[in-house]
């Protein structure tokens, strides 16, 4: 299913800003939302690579920042 290179293929994130590719046409995960217009598979994956550039969840950088602060 997520690996046909003819479909066509949406950018999807959730609240953690975790990234990934859902088939265009099928109904949406609940906690995920498209990110852009339907688009290859191919131009998904660079558009994820382009902008997922920290992997940790939103809470995990959210919590290491509020931690630096506090040590400041």
């Amino acid at each position: 299913m997520f690996d046909d290179e003819k479909a066509n293929y949406l950018v999807v994130v959730n609240a953690e800003e975790q990234y990934s590719i859902w088939p265009d046409g099928r109904d949406m995960p609940n906690g995920w939302s498209p990110v852009g217009a339907p688009r290859s598979r191919a131009e998904c994956l660079d558009h994820i690579e382009r902008v997922w550039t920290d992997m940790r969840p939103k809470s995990v950088r959210d919590a290491m920042a509020h931690h630096v602060r506090e040590d400041a």
